[in-house]
């Protein structure tokens, strides 16, 4: 518990939130949903973030916390190349993280914001990638992908048939 309450009080006080108790959340997990207020104040740098969010007691906060610090990074950048020297970072962190299944998670969100990037940067999708893509970000990319080339992909081989009908109405809308 002395490495968590030292973890907390150095992300709540780098993050400026001072109505968090620390012995708040040592005792429950679910007051460490503050984690999502630590990443948005972009207050510690990624790879030390990961390596405490990483170090949490609890897998699954764990695990959650990691993933919503790839997804801000995400969200955050339009650089596909500065994306992956970040999450390289996180995912060295995530190793730590208990179960191998966590792991392979982080992994993947990691492969699956790769390839969002990529392909809203213009670059030309990769069917192998779109079908090892998540179902999560298949379903992202048939609702928001601008690409011509991508929902075409996903018409056709994406596996189900939402995200294939999604996709193929943006491909070809019917005129009423």
């Amino acid at each position: 518990m002395t490495t968590l309450r030292a973890d907390l009080t150095a992300l709540f006080a780098a993050a400026e939130l001072t109505d968090v108790e620390v012995d708040a959340a040592i005792a429950d997990e679910h007051v460490r949903s503050a984690y999502r207020r630590v990443i948005a104040a972009d207050s510690t740098d990624p790879r030390e973030l990961a390596a405490v969010l990483a170090r949490d007691p609890e897998p699954l906060t764990a695990k959650t916390a990691v993933v919503n610090l790839l997804d801000y990074i995400a969200e955050k950048t339009a650089d596909p190349t500065k994306f992956q020297q970040q999450s390289a970072d996180i995912v060295t962190e995530a190793d730590r993280l208990a179960p191998p299944n966590d792991r392979a998670f982080v992994r993947q969100r990691v492969r699956d914001w790769q390839l969002w990037l990529d392909t809203e940067n213009g670059q030309p999708p990769d069917a192998a990638a779109l079908s090892a893509a998540s179902d999560w970000m298949q379903r992202r990319l048939a609702d928001f992908s601008a690409s011509p080339q991508t929902l075409a992909l996903l018409a056709e081989h994406a596996r189900t048939k939402k995200t294939r009908n999604t996709a193929a109405t943006k491909t070809n809308p019917r005129n009423p």
